[in-house]
């Protein structure tokens, strides 16, 4: 919990996300598609600090390394703070493009931070204690037509909620390999 290590460019999210309100999925684009939400490419950075050369708070030296790296085309090694272990199957599709959730119930808060660090623990327990407690949302999503019956079932009243666990979200073949 709490991991927080150095970054070879001071990003702030804080700064990005929260000063800015720049969305989570134009940077992280790959999310509501893919497995990981990906850090993004010195492109995406590039949509604004072709002009935007210099920063409120870290002037034009952070910025001067993100330019470099883009002009020589040498990748940031940026420092992973989220890493589940290689037996753990998790997809950022399923839960931002099919589950609609939130990247801060999962990140906490992260337009107040300036450097990311670990939210939680990434245990297993954390993960299904959620996917108990957390509601289906079948309205507008085309992901849940395979369960029009249990759909159907909370439209009449027959039952008051469906939940992650409700449709295998507890089920261990459904994250571990």
């Amino acid at each position: 919990p709490n991991y927080e290590p150095d970054q070879p460019i001071k990003f702030s999210h804080k700064v990005h996300a929260g000063q800015n309100a720049i969305d989570c999925m134009y940077c992280h684009f790959l999310a509501p598609y893919s497995k990981s939400a990906g850090i993004p490419p010195e492109n995406v950075c590039m949509n604004c600090h072709l002009l935007v050369r210099e920063g409120s708070r870290s002037g034009k030296f952070e910025i001067a390394k993100l330019l470099d790296s883009y002009e020589s085309q040498k990748t940031i090694d940026w420092v992973r703070i989220y890493n589940l272990p290689d037996h753990v199957f998790f997809s950022h599709a399923q839960h931002v493009g099919a589950g609609k959730i939130k990247c801060q119930e999962c990140h906490g808060p992260v337009e107040t931070m300036d450097r990311i660090r670990l939210n939680g623990r990434l245990a297993m327990g954390w993960c299904v204690n959620c996917h108990r407690a957390t509601d289906v949302n079948f309205d507008g999503n085309k992901f849940y037509t395979e369960y029009r019956e249990l759909y159907r079932k909370v439209k009449n009243g027959t039952r008051n909620k469906i939940t992650v666990e409700d449709i295998g979200g507890t089920e261990c073949m459904k994250c571990h390999y």
